[in-house]
């Protein structure tokens, strides 16, 4: 019996030691590898609480990548404004809210803004104000609504909005690579490259899409078509929910190689110290666009939107977009 369990001990040795090296292959780093470190910074939200205007915030229990809420901002309980913003300047939206409560005390901690993409801003409105994100839902009716000018005289016509609409700002687009362009993308045309890997706008409600597919048509005859249509089938191009969030965050991740977006979001990536720069594409190519707002028709705070909407095309205003890159409406 002795032997028998000796030789099975000896047995189960020798197993541990053949299966060793394919345990390693499966699970562990080669041998001399460097270990993954945890980059907690390169996950929104990227403001580390800047983009809230409450002055009790109770506990705060805010884990990047797993629950933080990076596109929603303030206490929609107590808000006395309610603004739904296009998420292409969430980075704005801290310092504009600090002057237009400067110049507007009686609205201090009690503004609440989302950032997301336009479309789906537009999508909540027609559900009542009412959203859900994960397992948690609330309700948070707007009092204005700022994207691109075109999007917002669309609803004017449909009645969501109260014309006229507020143009403010322009912007344009600009290719975000990661630092050090590994991918050595010069221009647009380089996005049609086989293998270059990109993370695009999603057309379906994403209103930067539009202008991509402009610039793209410009730039070279089919571009379009294989950046948004061939790339998308054969996996090349990942299209994103919410651009200004997923597409600095998918390059920093090393899952793409380069994704067109505004030109401020590319700016503010540099300011902050993320490993991100920009390609500039040409004027002749570019596409430009220009930021309007106007008041939701029957709005809780009507007073409340047209002091924003007033506010927005302010110099003290212009001059915090400015830091961004943009441009102030109907000039140059």
């Amino acid at each position: 019996m002795r032997t028998i369990i000796r030789w099975a001990l000896l047995g189960t040795a020798m197993c541990v030691v053949l299966a060793a090296p394919a345990l390693a292959r499966e699970g562990s780093p080669a041998a001399g590898a460097a270990l993954p470190h945890y980059q907690e910074r390169v996950f929104p939200p990227w403001r580390h609480g800047a983009n809230n205007d409450v002055a009790n915030r109770g506990f705060d229990f805010t884990i990047p990548e797993v629950d933080d809420l990076a596109d929603f901002h303030g206490d929609p309980a107590t808000a006395k404004l309610v603004l739904y913003v296009g998420g292409n300047y969430y980075f704005a939206m801290a310092p504009l809210v600090q002057a237009f409560e400067a110049e507007h005390p009686e609205y201090r901690g009690r503004i609440y803004w989302e950032t997301i993409p336009p479309g789906l801003l537009v999508q909540q409105m027609q559900a009542g104000g009412t959203i859900t994100v994960g397992n948690m839902t609330w309700t948070a009716k707007p009092d204005a609504y700022l994207a691109g000018l075109a999007k917002v005289n669309l609803l004017i016509g449909q009645g969501l909005l109260t014309g006229p609409a507020v143009p403010y700002v322009t912007n344009d687009l600009t290719i975000m690579v990661p630092q050090g362009n590994p991918a050595h993308i010069a221009s647009l045309a380089d996005l049609a490259r086989p293998g270059v890997r990109l993370t695009m706008p999603n057309p379906a409600f994403e209103g930067i899409a539009r202008q991509i597919k402009q610039a793209l048509d410009k730039a070279g005859t089919g571009l379009a078509n294989t950046v948004y249509d061939s790339k998308v089938k054969d996996g090349t191009t990942i299209l994103t929910h919410i651009h200004h969030r997923q597409t600095p965050l998918f390059l920093m991740q090393g899952l793409a190689d380069a994704g067109v977006t505004w030109q401020s979001e590319a700016v503010f990536q540099e300011q902050i110290g993320h490993p991100i720069q920009h390609v500039a594409i040409g004027a002749a190519v570019n596409a430009t666009a220009i930021y309007a707002g106007a008041e939701i028709k029957g709005a809780a705070h009507p007073q409340a939107a047209e002091a924003w909407l007033s506010f927005i095309r302010s110099p003290a205003a212009l001059h915090i977009f400015e830091r961004y890159g943009f441009k102030p409406y109907g000039v140059g």
